[in-house]
């Protein structure tokens, strides 16, 4: 069933109170949810129309050239893109975000099979596996071989311990030995994790090779 209210036309009539961008955009998105609820047409309705020109007018006032805003869009790409994805992604999280935890865990396989290649594993000696888990939390990306586990997630132990890594005695112990916690940029220096894994559980220490950060 559709309804209609009278709040929207109201805001149009009378912006007066929205005087930030997020109060504008909110009202503005507001009254487009009220046009869809309603069955109204969003593009021709005379609040939506207002109310978007309100928004405009308060962003017409903020004294920054478009010239200076672009530029400094395209600096916070060539920033964004120097970044491994995962480091913002740890920070951030990825709960209740669908695309963030879709790239949460492609990224993650990514990093865990470049900390593979980094600890000399061959192809067919360990697993790769990605558990997504419900809308509330990040799951987990699980490297598994015949003497190493290793689990990226985020949010459950806390920022600089999203990785956890243990002895193992094959790919069937899931339980190992004690586990050990690293944090996402460990994992994204394979080389250097790599050896500190090798180190601290006591594992055949694989060739070293120059690190390079996993993009």
């Amino acid at each position: 069933m559709s309804y209609d209210i009278a709040f929207r036309f109201q805001q149009a009539l009378d912006p007066s109170a929205l005087i930030t961008l997020p109060t504008a955009l909110h009202a503005l998105n507001a009254a487009i949810e009220d046009c869809r609820n309603a069955g109204r047409p969003q593009d021709s309705d005379p609040a939506v129309i207002l109310l978007a020109r309100h928004l405009g007018s308060i962003a017409s006032r903020i004294e920054r050239p478009n010239v200076e805003l672009r530029r400094v869009c395209m600096d916070a790409i060539a920033d964004l893109r120097r970044k491994p994805a995962l480091i913002a992604l740890a920070h951030k999280g990825v709960a209740y975000d669908e695309r963030a935890k879709k790239l949460f865990h492609s990224d993650g396989r990514k990093a865990l099979r470049a900390l593979a290649d980094a600890l000399d594993l061959a192809d067919d000696s360990y697993d790769l596996r990605s558990n997504r888990g419900g809308i509330a939390v990040s799951g987990e990306v699980t490297l598994h071989g015949t003497a190493i586990y290793v689990q990226l997630s985020l949010g459950l132990m806390g920022a600089g311990r999203e990785v956890m890594f243990r002895k193992v005695s094959g790919r069937t112990d899931f339980v190992g030995e004690r586990n050990h916690w690293a944090s996402v940029h460990d994992l994204l220096q394979p080389a250097r994790f790599a050896a500190r894994i090798c180190r601290e559980l006591g594992l055949a220490r694989p060739d070293q090779a120059p690190d390079r950060l996993v993009a």
